[in-house]
Protein backbone atom coordinates (compact mmCIF):
# COMPACT_ATOMS: atom_id res chain seq x y z
CA UNK A 1 0.00 0.00 0.00
CA UNK A 2 1.43 3.37 -1.03
CA UNK A 3 0.11 6.53 0.51
CA UNK A 4 1.15 10.08 1.26
CA UNK A 5 1.07 10.92 4.99
CA UNK A 6 -0.92 13.89 6.23
CA UNK A 7 1.02 17.18 6.49
CA UNK A 8 2.76 17.97 9.76
CA UNK A 9 3.22 21.34 11.39
CA UNK A 10 6.72 22.64 10.58
CA UNK A 11 9.04 23.00 13.56
CA UNK A 12 10.61 26.39 14.39
CA UNK A 13 13.37 27.24 11.95
CA UNK A 14 11.99 25.04 9.16
CA UNK A 15 10.96 26.73 5.91
CA UNK A 16 7.19 26.74 5.47
CA UNK A 17 7.64 25.38 1.93
CA UNK A 18 8.84 22.12 3.49
CA UNK A 19 5.72 21.59 5.60
CA UNK A 20 4.92 18.17 4.14
CA UNK A 21 6.89 15.14 5.43
CA UNK A 22 9.73 14.00 3.21
CA UNK A 23 11.11 11.27 5.46
CA UNK A 24 9.63 8.50 7.57
CA UNK A 25 10.98 6.22 10.29
CA UNK A 26 9.10 2.95 10.82
CA UNK A 27 9.68 0.83 13.91
CA UNK A 28 9.13 -2.92 13.81
CA UNK A 29 6.15 -2.53 16.19
CA UNK A 30 4.39 -0.38 13.60
CA UNK A 31 5.10 3.02 15.13
CA UNK A 32 5.78 5.73 12.53
CA UNK A 33 7.70 8.99 12.88
CA UNK A 34 7.47 11.64 10.16
CA UNK A 35 9.78 14.54 9.48
CA UNK A 36 11.93 16.15 6.85
CA UNK A 37 14.67 14.27 5.11
CA UNK A 38 18.14 15.55 4.31
CA UNK A 39 21.23 13.87 3.02
CA UNK A 40 20.74 10.98 0.61
CA UNK A 41 17.36 9.74 -0.63
CA UNK A 42 16.26 6.13 -0.53
CA UNK A 43 15.64 3.57 2.22
CA UNK A 44 17.72 1.69 4.76
CA UNK A 45 17.11 -0.77 7.61
CA UNK A 46 19.09 -0.98 10.84
CA UNK A 47 19.02 -1.16 14.61
CA UNK A 48 18.10 2.15 16.28
CA UNK A 49 20.16 3.63 19.12
CA UNK A 50 20.47 7.04 20.73
CA UNK A 51 23.58 9.07 21.52
CA UNK A 52 23.66 11.78 24.20
CA UNK A 53 26.83 13.60 23.08
CA UNK A 54 26.53 17.36 22.50
CA UNK A 55 29.41 17.45 20.02
CA UNK A 56 31.20 15.03 17.72
CA UNK A 57 28.38 14.05 15.37
CA UNK A 58 30.79 13.63 12.47
CA UNK A 59 33.08 11.37 14.54
CA UNK A 60 30.03 9.36 15.61
CA UNK A 61 28.77 8.87 12.06
CA UNK A 62 32.22 7.70 10.92
CA UNK A 63 32.87 5.44 13.92
CA UNK A 64 32.88 1.83 12.60
CA UNK A 65 31.32 0.69 15.87
CA UNK A 66 28.01 2.14 14.58
CA UNK A 67 27.81 -0.20 11.58
CA UNK A 68 24.27 -1.52 11.22
CA UNK A 69 22.76 1.28 13.33
CA UNK A 70 20.75 4.45 12.83
CA UNK A 71 21.74 7.04 15.44
CA UNK A 72 19.22 9.28 17.20
CA UNK A 73 20.98 12.37 18.57
CA UNK A 74 19.40 13.62 21.79
CA UNK A 75 21.18 16.99 21.55
CA UNK A 76 18.93 19.11 19.30
CA UNK A 77 21.47 21.27 17.45
CA UNK A 78 23.23 18.80 15.18
CA UNK A 79 25.02 20.13 12.11
CA UNK A 80 25.73 23.66 13.32
CA UNK A 81 29.52 23.24 13.06
CA UNK A 82 29.42 21.65 9.61
CA UNK A 83 31.89 18.95 8.60
CA UNK A 84 35.56 18.71 7.74
CA UNK A 85 37.95 15.95 6.73
CA UNK A 86 40.02 16.16 9.93
CA UNK A 87 37.15 14.98 12.14
CA UNK A 88 36.43 11.77 10.26
CA UNK A 89 37.32 8.55 12.08
CA UNK A 90 37.23 6.56 8.82
CA UNK A 91 37.14 7.51 5.16
CA UNK A 92 33.33 7.23 4.93
CA UNK A 93 30.36 7.28 7.33
CA UNK A 94 29.60 3.83 8.71
CA UNK A 95 26.37 4.48 10.62
CA UNK A 96 23.34 3.70 8.45
CA UNK A 97 21.58 7.01 9.10
CA UNK A 98 20.81 9.73 11.61
CA UNK A 99 17.75 11.21 13.37
CA UNK A 100 17.77 14.77 14.79
CA UNK A 101 15.38 17.18 16.48
CA UNK A 102 15.94 20.26 14.31
CA UNK A 103 16.85 20.42 10.64
CA UNK A 104 20.56 21.37 10.35
CA UNK A 105 21.31 25.07 9.95
CA UNK A 106 24.08 26.53 7.84
CA UNK A 107 27.41 25.75 9.52
CA UNK A 108 28.99 28.40 11.72
CA UNK A 109 32.53 27.28 12.46
CA UNK A 110 35.89 28.31 11.06
CA UNK A 111 36.90 24.68 10.51
CA UNK A 112 33.84 23.77 8.40
CA UNK A 113 34.46 22.88 4.76
CA UNK A 114 31.02 21.41 3.96
CA UNK A 115 27.53 21.45 5.45
CA UNK A 116 26.19 18.30 7.09
CA UNK A 117 23.42 17.62 4.55
CA UNK A 118 25.81 17.81 1.58
CA UNK A 119 28.31 15.60 3.39
CA UNK A 120 25.64 12.98 4.05
CA UNK A 121 24.40 13.16 0.46
CA UNK A 122 27.90 12.69 -0.89
CA UNK A 123 28.36 9.61 1.28
CA UNK A 124 24.94 8.09 0.64
CA UNK A 125 23.56 8.39 4.18
CA UNK A 126 19.90 9.19 4.98
CA UNK A 127 18.91 11.61 7.73
CA UNK A 128 15.60 12.64 9.28
CA UNK A 129 14.95 15.97 11.01
CA UNK A 130 11.99 17.42 12.86
CA UNK A 131 11.40 14.37 15.07
CA UNK A 132 10.47 14.35 18.76
CA UNK A 133 13.75 12.72 19.78
CA UNK A 134 12.74 12.62 23.45
CA UNK A 135 9.79 10.39 22.61
CA UNK A 136 11.97 8.26 20.37
CA UNK A 137 14.63 7.93 23.08
CA UNK A 138 12.00 6.82 25.58
CA UNK A 139 10.82 4.19 23.11
CA UNK A 140 14.38 2.88 22.74
CA UNK A 141 14.87 2.71 26.52
CA UNK A 142 11.55 0.97 27.07
CA UNK A 143 11.62 -1.49 24.16
CA UNK A 144 15.33 -2.03 23.79
CA UNK A 145 17.12 -1.05 20.58
CA UNK A 146 14.32 -1.51 17.98
CA UNK A 147 14.71 -2.57 14.38
CA UNK A 148 13.73 0.23 12.00
CA UNK A 149 13.37 1.24 8.38
CA UNK A 150 14.28 4.82 7.44
CA UNK A 151 13.11 6.33 4.14
CA UNK A 152 13.69 9.72 2.49
CA UNK A 153 11.60 10.77 -0.52
CA UNK A 154 11.43 14.47 -1.48
CA UNK A 155 7.88 13.88 -2.79
CA UNK A 156 6.75 12.36 0.50
CA UNK A 157 5.51 9.09 -0.99
CA UNK A 158 6.00 6.11 1.31
CA UNK A 159 4.93 2.48 1.30
CA UNK A 160 4.10 2.40 5.00
CA UNK A 161 3.28 -1.29 5.18
CA UNK A 162 6.44 -2.05 3.24
CA UNK A 163 8.55 0.04 5.64
CA UNK A 164 7.14 -1.74 8.68
CA UNK A 165 7.69 -5.10 6.99
CA UNK A 166 11.30 -4.13 6.17
CA UNK A 167 11.91 -3.15 9.80
CA UNK A 168 10.51 -6.49 10.98
CA UNK A 169 12.65 -8.36 8.45
CA UNK A 170 15.89 -6.75 9.64
CA UNK A 171 17.86 -9.61 11.24
CA UNK A 172 19.39 -7.55 14.03
CA UNK A 173 22.95 -7.57 15.34
CA UNK A 174 22.90 -10.65 17.57
CA UNK A 175 25.07 -13.32 16.00
CA UNK A 176 26.30 -10.94 13.27
CA UNK A 177 30.00 -10.44 12.56
CA UNK A 178 30.35 -6.87 11.29
CA UNK A 179 34.02 -6.44 12.19
CA UNK A 180 35.10 -8.35 9.11
CA UNK A 181 33.09 -5.93 6.94
CA UNK A 182 34.54 -2.69 8.35
CA UNK A 183 38.11 -3.89 8.88
CA UNK A 184 40.97 -2.99 6.56
CA UNK A 185 41.67 -5.45 3.77
CA UNK A 186 45.46 -5.38 4.05
CA UNK A 187 48.03 -4.32 6.61
CA UNK A 188 49.44 -0.78 6.78
CA UNK A 189 51.60 1.42 9.02
CA UNK A 190 50.33 4.41 10.98
CA UNK A 191 52.50 7.29 12.25
CA UNK A 192 50.11 10.26 12.53
CA UNK A 193 49.89 11.66 16.07
CA UNK A 194 47.10 13.46 17.91
CA UNK A 195 46.04 16.91 16.72
CA UNK A 196 47.83 19.74 18.49
CA UNK A 197 47.62 23.49 18.14
CA UNK A 198 48.81 25.14 15.97
CA UNK A 199 50.43 22.60 13.66
CA UNK A 200 47.70 19.94 13.52
CA UNK A 201 48.75 16.30 13.16
CA UNK A 202 52.49 15.71 13.52
CA UNK A 203 54.25 12.45 12.61
CA UNK A 204 55.86 9.97 14.97
CA UNK A 205 59.47 9.92 13.76
CA UNK A 206 61.17 8.40 16.82
CA UNK A 207 59.00 5.49 18.01
CA UNK A 208 60.02 3.58 21.13
CA UNK A 209 57.81 0.54 20.54
CA UNK A 210 56.38 -1.55 17.74
CA UNK A 211 52.66 -2.19 18.25
CA UNK A 212 50.48 -4.48 16.18
CA UNK A 213 46.91 -3.14 16.15
CA UNK A 214 44.22 -5.58 15.05
CA UNK A 215 41.53 -3.64 13.21
CA UNK A 216 38.01 -4.75 14.18
CA UNK A 217 36.81 -1.28 13.11
CA UNK A 218 39.57 0.97 14.44
CA UNK A 219 39.01 4.70 14.83
CA UNK A 220 41.78 6.91 13.51
CA UNK A 221 42.16 8.77 16.79
CA UNK A 222 42.96 5.53 18.62
CA UNK A 223 45.83 4.95 16.21
CA UNK A 224 46.91 8.58 16.72
CA UNK A 225 46.96 8.07 20.48
CA UNK A 226 49.12 4.97 20.10
CA UNK A 227 51.52 6.91 17.88
CA UNK A 228 51.57 9.83 20.34
CA UNK A 229 52.44 7.37 23.12
CA UNK A 230 55.57 6.40 21.19
CA UNK A 231 54.43 3.52 19.02
CA UNK A 232 55.26 2.50 15.49
CA UNK A 233 51.79 1.13 14.66
CA UNK A 234 51.27 -1.78 12.26
CA UNK A 235 47.57 -2.30 11.54
CA UNK A 236 46.38 -5.80 10.61
CA UNK A 237 42.94 -6.96 9.38
CA UNK A 238 40.42 -8.39 11.84
CA UNK A 239 41.06 -11.92 10.59
CA UNK A 240 44.80 -11.79 11.34
CA UNK A 241 46.20 -14.96 12.89
CA UNK A 242 48.64 -15.29 15.75
CA UNK A 243 51.34 -16.04 13.17
CA UNK A 244 50.50 -12.77 11.37
CA UNK A 245 50.82 -10.84 14.63
CA UNK A 246 54.02 -12.46 15.86
CA UNK A 247 55.70 -12.19 12.46
CA UNK A 248 56.13 -8.46 13.12
CA UNK A 249 57.97 -9.14 16.43
CA UNK A 250 55.84 -6.53 18.25
CA UNK A 251 56.42 -5.08 21.70
CA UNK A 252 52.67 -4.97 22.28
CA UNK A 253 49.33 -6.06 20.85
CA UNK A 254 46.39 -3.67 20.59
CA UNK A 255 42.79 -4.88 20.02
CA UNK A 256 40.59 -2.17 18.49
CA UNK A 257 36.97 -1.15 18.80
CA UNK A 258 34.39 -2.40 16.31
CA UNK A 259 30.73 -3.29 15.65
CA UNK A 260 28.53 -6.37 15.83
CA UNK A 261 28.14 -9.32 18.16
CA UNK A 262 31.43 -10.08 19.97
CA UNK A 263 30.57 -13.79 20.07
CA UNK A 264 30.43 -13.84 16.25
CA UNK A 265 33.70 -11.96 15.80
CA UNK A 266 35.22 -14.12 18.50
CA UNK A 267 34.97 -17.17 16.25
CA UNK A 268 38.26 -16.14 14.66
CA UNK A 269 39.52 -13.41 17.03
CA UNK A 270 39.51 -15.49 20.23
CA UNK A 271 41.79 -18.27 18.89
CA UNK A 272 44.27 -15.62 17.71
CA UNK A 273 44.34 -13.84 21.08
CA UNK A 274 44.68 -17.07 23.03
CA UNK A 275 47.54 -18.22 20.82
CA UNK A 276 49.36 -14.91 21.27
CA UNK A 277 48.92 -15.09 25.05
CA UNK A 278 50.26 -18.65 25.07
CA UNK A 279 53.27 -17.90 22.87
CA UNK A 280 54.23 -14.43 24.04
CA UNK A 281 54.39 -12.40 27.25
CA UNK A 282 53.93 -9.05 25.47
CA UNK A 283 51.52 -6.45 26.90
CA UNK A 284 47.99 -6.48 25.44
CA UNK A 285 45.54 -3.56 25.46
CA UNK A 286 41.95 -3.63 24.18
CA UNK A 287 39.22 -1.03 23.69
CA UNK A 288 35.45 -1.59 23.20
CA UNK A 289 35.03 -4.67 20.97
CA UNK A 290 38.72 -5.39 21.62
CA UNK A 291 37.87 -5.43 25.34
CA UNK A 292 35.11 -7.93 24.69
CA UNK A 293 37.39 -10.06 22.49
CA UNK A 294 39.99 -10.19 25.26
CA UNK A 295 37.34 -11.10 27.85
CA UNK A 296 36.06 -13.94 25.65
CA UNK A 297 39.60 -15.17 25.08
CA UNK A 298 40.18 -15.26 28.85
CA UNK A 299 37.01 -17.28 29.43
CA UNK A 300 34.30 -14.72 30.19
CA UNK A 301 30.99 -14.22 28.35
CA UNK A 302 29.26 -11.25 26.73
CA UNK A 303 25.55 -10.36 26.66
CA UNK A 304 23.34 -8.03 24.60
CA UNK A 305 22.26 -4.90 26.46
CA UNK A 306 18.75 -3.46 26.39
CA UNK A 307 19.71 -0.21 24.64
CA UNK A 308 23.46 -0.03 25.09
CA UNK A 309 25.66 2.88 26.11
CA UNK A 310 26.17 5.66 23.57
CA UNK A 311 27.39 9.09 24.59
CA UNK A 312 30.23 11.30 25.81
CA UNK A 313 29.11 11.84 29.41
CA UNK A 314 29.27 8.38 30.96
CA UNK A 315 30.81 8.22 34.46
CA UNK A 316 33.07 5.22 35.03
CA UNK A 317 34.73 4.35 38.31
CA UNK A 318 38.22 2.92 38.49
CA UNK A 319 37.62 0.28 41.15
CA UNK A 320 41.31 0.11 42.04
CA UNK A 321 41.96 3.81 42.60
CA UNK A 322 38.46 5.16 43.30
CA UNK A 323 38.86 7.75 40.56
CA UNK A 324 35.80 8.59 38.46
CA UNK A 325 36.34 9.29 34.77
CA UNK A 326 33.94 10.98 32.37
CA UNK A 327 34.05 8.71 29.34
CA UNK A 328 32.80 8.26 25.80
CA UNK A 329 30.97 5.02 25.10
CA UNK A 330 29.47 3.21 22.14
CA UNK A 331 28.49 -0.41 22.69
CA UNK A 332 25.40 -2.59 22.61
CA UNK A 333 27.00 -5.65 24.19
CA UNK A 334 28.78 -5.93 27.52
CA UNK A 335 31.09 -8.30 29.35
CA UNK A 336 29.33 -10.25 32.09
CA UNK A 337 31.63 -9.57 35.05
CA UNK A 338 30.16 -12.54 36.94
CA UNK A 339 31.82 -14.85 34.41
CA UNK A 340 35.38 -13.52 34.77
CA UNK A 341 37.70 -16.44 35.56
CA UNK A 342 40.32 -16.66 38.30
CA UNK A 343 43.29 -14.46 37.55
CA UNK A 344 41.16 -11.80 35.82
CA UNK A 345 39.66 -8.93 37.81
CA UNK A 346 37.17 -6.18 37.07
CA UNK A 347 38.94 -2.81 37.09
CA UNK A 348 36.25 -0.35 35.95
CA UNK A 349 32.47 -0.18 36.25
CA UNK A 350 29.75 2.11 34.92
CA UNK A 351 28.18 4.39 37.53
CA UNK A 352 24.99 4.43 35.44
CA UNK A 353 24.14 0.74 35.72
CA UNK A 354 27.14 -1.05 37.24
CA UNK A 355 28.01 -2.86 33.99
CA UNK A 356 31.59 -3.90 33.37
CA UNK A 357 33.91 -1.30 31.86
CA UNK A 358 37.37 -2.79 32.32
CA UNK A 359 39.38 -5.90 33.19
CA UNK A 360 42.99 -6.95 33.67
CA UNK A 361 44.97 -10.10 34.32
CA UNK A 362 46.52 -10.15 37.77
CA UNK A 363 49.85 -11.66 36.74
CA UNK A 364 50.47 -10.13 33.30
CA UNK A 365 50.29 -6.68 31.62
CA UNK A 366 47.06 -7.57 29.82
CA UNK A 367 44.14 -5.18 30.24
CA UNK A 368 41.21 -3.59 28.43
CA UNK A 369 38.38 -1.08 28.81
CA UNK A 370 34.87 -0.91 27.39
CA UNK A 371 34.88 2.86 26.87
CA UNK A 372 36.82 5.08 24.42
CA UNK A 373 39.80 6.86 26.03
CA UNK A 374 40.80 8.38 22.69
CA UNK A 375 37.52 10.33 22.37
CA UNK A 376 38.60 12.87 25.04
CA UNK A 377 35.26 13.59 26.71
CA UNK A 378 37.01 14.48 30.02
CA UNK A 379 38.87 15.74 27.98
CA UNK A 380 41.98 13.93 29.23
CA UNK A 381 40.49 11.69 31.94
CA UNK A 382 41.42 8.41 30.25
CA UNK A 383 44.53 9.10 28.18
CA UNK A 384 46.59 7.49 30.97
CA UNK A 385 45.57 4.11 29.54
CA UNK A 386 47.76 4.66 26.47
CA UNK A 387 50.61 5.72 28.75
CA UNK A 388 50.02 2.61 30.87
CA UNK A 389 50.32 0.48 27.74
CA UNK A 390 53.57 2.25 26.78
CA UNK A 391 54.94 1.85 30.32
CA UNK A 392 54.11 -1.85 30.22
CA UNK A 393 56.05 -2.24 26.99
CA UNK A 394 58.99 -0.36 28.51
CA UNK A 395 58.91 -2.66 31.55
CA UNK A 396 58.70 -5.76 29.37
CA UNK A 397 61.75 -4.61 27.42
CA UNK A 398 63.67 -4.10 30.66
CA UNK A 399 62.46 -7.42 31.97
CA UNK A 400 60.89 -5.86 35.06
CA UNK A 401 57.29 -6.28 36.34
CA UNK A 402 54.91 -3.65 34.99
Amino acid sequence: MTQTPLPVIPAPGRPQSQAHPTACLALADGTLFYGHGFGATGQTTAELCFNTAMTGYQEIMTDPSYAGQVVTFTFPHIGNTGTNAEDEETADPVAAGMIVKWDPTDPSNWRATEDLSSWLTRHGRIALGGVDTRRLTRAIRQQGAPHVALAHDPEGRFDLEGLVAAARAFPGLVGVDLAREVSCRQSYRWDEKRWAWPGGHARQTEPRHRVVAVDYGAKRNILRCLASAGADVIVLPATATAEDVLAHDPDGLFLSNGPGDPAATGAYAVPMIRAVLERSSMPVFGICLGHQMLALALGARTVKMNHGHHGANHPVKDLETGKVEITSMNHGFTVDSQTLPAGVIETHASLFDGSNCGIRMTDRPVFSVQYHPEASPGPQDSYYLFERFADAMDAARRGTPS
